[in-house]
């Protein structure tokens, strides 16, 4: 179990990343922090150490993703949700018409595009993450910037 200095660097560190995961795939503020506790109970659990900084980061990133798509599944989850938090996201009219771009995409396309361009991870690192192959991260992004491009206009990159 981690101790109180460590929960709160990490809560520090990490609590706005995992908190935009949250939005990006429950569009709900309540929901998102329903995981957001989830999430940041079961780092406080999570006995094995970690290798370093960055696999902390996966780790947090993968757990967050987890929980947020067991919370979709589950029974008591209504059909649909209304986006209500992309003003929390972004802060110009552009962002927001980017960020509801990428949140009307497919989840596959979505976690990709979200993880490569707002986390900054490589096709590799996010292939690891969500547990697909590389070329299959590329297929992904290469399709999802399809579909904003298709979105947005034809001359957004």
């Amino acid at each position: 179990m981690k101790t109180e200095e460590e929960a709160t660097r990490a809560v520090d560190t990490y609590g706005d990343m995992v908190r935009r995961i949250c939005v990006l795939h429950l569009k709900n503020k309540q929901d998102t922090e329903d995981v957001f506790q989830t999430v940041f109970l079961k780092y406080l659990l999570h006995d094995s150490p970690f290798d370093s900084e960055e696999h902390e980061k996966a780790w947090l990133v993968r757990v967050t993703v987890n929980a947020c798509r067991d919370l979709l599944r589950s029974f008591f989850r209504k059909s649909s949700v209304p986006l209500e938090m992309a003003e929390e996201l972004s802060s110009t009219d552009e962002d927001r018409e980017v960020l509801q771009a990428v949140l009307s995409l497919p989840v596959k396309y979505k976690d990709a595009v979200y993880l490569h361009y707002y986390e900054g991870y490589s096709a590799a690192e996010i292939g690891k993450i969500l547990q697909k192959k590389e070329n299959t991260v590329y297929t992904w992004l290469a399709r999802g910037r399809e579909l904003l491009r298709q979105s947005l206009g034809g001359d957004w990159e």
